[in-house]
Order: C-alpha cells, then sequence, then structure tokens
C-alpha cells in the first residue's frame, strides 16, 4: 500500500497538506492557481511513476525475495535516504524529538501489515486489481473518522461508501468463478491503511512528516526482519540492482511528490489525476505480464471513483459553506 500525504483527507480542503517540516501551506478556494498547473502535472507525474516502479519493482523481486524481505530492503533504504538528506538539511533534525512514540508505534505496527498485504497482493493478482482496490482507502478514512475523529457521518460521505462498497463487490465478485480469495489481501490492506491515515492525522498536529517518516522506517525495519531469513541478504546480486533501488526510492517518492501535488492545488484537482494509476498500470499489466484487461475491474474502479469524487465533492462544499458563514459571522454591522 503506497503511501498517501500524512493528514490528507478525503475532504478538499479540511486537512493542510504538509512538507519536509511539517509546515501548512494555505490554499485558495479556488484550487490551483494558473502559475502552479505546470507544477501540479509534474508532481503528480512523479506521483504516478513512483507508484508503478514499486509495484513493478515488488514484482521484480519476488522470485528471489518473500514480502519481509523486500519490505526490509525498502525501511532499510528509506532509513539511508534519510539520512543522506539530514546531511543536505540539518534543519530536519529539529522536529525529530521522542514524543508520542505509543501513538507511533500504533501507527507503523498497522502500517506494517498493510504493506505487507499489499505486497503479497501485487505477487498474485493482477495489476490493475490491486490499484483499483486500493482507491478504497479514502472509503475507509471517511469511514473511520466518525468514532475516531468525532466526525459526522454524512448523507454524502454514507452514499459514497455505498458507491464504493459496489465497485468493490463488481471487483471482487464473491460467489463467482472468477472470484479471487487474495483479492482480499487488497481489501483489508486498504482498511489498515485507512486506519494508518487517521492515525496519522493526529499524529501532524505535533509531528513534522519528516519525523514520522523517520520513525516508520526505523519501527518498521525490526519488524520486516524477523518476518525474514537471516540470511536474505547473501541471495542478493547485481541484477537485482534496479528494482532493489526502485524499491528503496519509489517509497518514499511516491510520497514526497504527492505531498507536494497538494501543496499546488487541492484535492479535487489531485485526486482524479491520482486515479490514472489504474489505466495506466492495466496497459503496463498487458503490456509487460501478459495480464487481461478484466471489465469489471475497470467498472468496479469506475464506481469507487465516482463514489471517492461524490465524497471529496460534498466535503469541499460543506468546507466552502462553513468559510462562507465565518466570513458572514465577522462582518461588521451596517
Amino acid at each position: 500500500m503506497t503511501d498517501w500525504p500524512h493528514g490528507r483527507h478525503v475532504g478538499a480542503d479540511s486537512v493542510p497538506a504538509y512538507g519536509w517540516e511539517g509546515v501548512s501551506v494555505p490554499r485558495g478556494q479556488g484550487g490551483a492557481s494558473p502559475p502552479r498547473i505546470g507544477w501540479l502535472i509534474c508532481w503528480m507525474s512523479g506521483t504516478l511513476l513512483s507508484f508503478i516502479i514499486a509495484a513493478l519493482s515488488v514484482r521484480a523481486l519476488s522470485p528471489q525475495l518473500s514480502a519481509f524481505e523486500i519490505m526490509s530492503v525498502r525501511s532499510a533504504g528509506g532509513l539511508v535516504i534519510l539520512f543522506l538528506l539530514t546531511i543536505a538539511r540539518p534543519d530536519l533534525l529539529e522536529g525529530l524529538r521522542v514524543r508520542r512514540l505509543g501513538l507511533q508505534a500504533a501507527r507503523n505496527v498497522v502500517h506494517f501489515v498493510s504493506q505487507i498485504c499489499w505486497t503479497i497482493a501485487i505477487v498474485v493478482l493482477p495489476l490493475a486489481t490491486v490499484f483499483a482496490l486500493e482507491f478504497t482507502t479514502p472509503a475507509w478514512v471517511a469511514l473511520l473518522a466518525v468514532p475516531f475523529l468525532g466526525e459526522r457521518m454524512t448523507l454524502t460521505r454514507a452514499a459514497a461508501l455505498i458507491v464504493c462498497s459496489a465497485g468493490v463487490l463488481t471487483i471482487l465478485r464473491p460467489g463467482m468463478e472468477a472470484f479471487q480469495p487474495a483479492a482480499l489481501l487488497v481489501v483489508v490492506g486498504a482498511l489498515l491503511f485507512a486506519i494508518t491515515a487517521t492515525l496519522t492525522k493526529k499524529l501532524t498536529e505535533t509531528e513534522t512528516t519528516f519525523a514520522i517518516m523517520f520513525w516508520m522506517n526505523l519501527m518498521q525495519f525490526p519488524l520486516n526482519l524477523a518476518g525474514s531469513d537471516p540470511m536474505f541478504i547473501l541471495r542478493l546480486d547485481a541484477s537485482m540492482a534496479l528494482p532493489l533501488i526502485g524499491i528503496a526510492v519509489a517509497g518514499l517518492s511516491a510520497h514526497y511528490c504527492l505531498t507536494n501535488a497538494f501543496r499546488c492545488g487541492d484535492a479535487m484537482i489531485v485526486i482524479p489525476m491520482d486515479f490514472l494509476r489504474v489505466p495506466l498500470i492495466a496497459l503496463i499489466g498487458w503490456m509487460v505480464y501478459g495480464e487481461q484487461l478484466d471489465v469489471f475491474v475497470f467498472a468496479g474502479a469506475a464506481l469507487i471513483i465516482a463514489g471517492v469524487l461524490w465524497n471529496v465533492r460534498g466535503e469541499s462544499q460543506r468546507n466552502m459553506s462553513r468559510a462562507a458563514l465565518g466570513r458572514s459571522a465577522i462582518q461588521p454591522a451596517e
């Protein structure tokens, strides 16, 4: 399950996007301004490329390495990259304090299980199926925000959840010959990642993005090693260099590019561009691995996308209404 930006929510402007320092970047109600459209396209291109590289790297490494071993490489590579960043940017260490470790640990254990589910699914399922089901995460976040964050279950959110659920059932087709039990791994992974996103939202109140990513890689590294063959490093060779670098770099770059995309435009612009992952990965799966283009996967993906966009639109309108009420409340009397 590839990381979404920390603090990201299904609403258009309900949660700020954060850079490395965890500084909130305000956005206007009108979405991205013309000068930022170019940067938005640039960052989203980097995001799409990172997601695809991560998936292809997992596929390339799976014949030699287990899911735990692949994720060990990702965690170790992430720590190395973050260490190099601190050399170039020593100020990043200012936000790296030992606090809220209990919440950090809870988030990272849940995210660890989610990552393993995603990695196994990438190996055994068509890539388009994994990516389509992965987009149920925003729907799960909207549902979990009610008990965990005290948010209200609106009619729009409920309807969007129903539409997304219909999309999941269309892809899974339970009870039919085409049903693939392994696809449930993606659904479970998406649910666990939604829990991760909910816990992350709490962490962004006090923690920088760099700190969250540092503790994530540091805590998950021993967990991944515990499930790995102690001697797996001896199986690494020069022929695996590109996918090894790919899984380490893409794991961080996907997060960083998507975060910066949200700094250039609101969710109503960014999320639809993110959905381009489904047709792109389906085309790559067909060209590289001979995977069939399943009409049910595209139909289900369309329902999931419609549900998510419906919810995003509702959140955006609700936020604009609140802003309008706030402005009217402070207007001086005539």
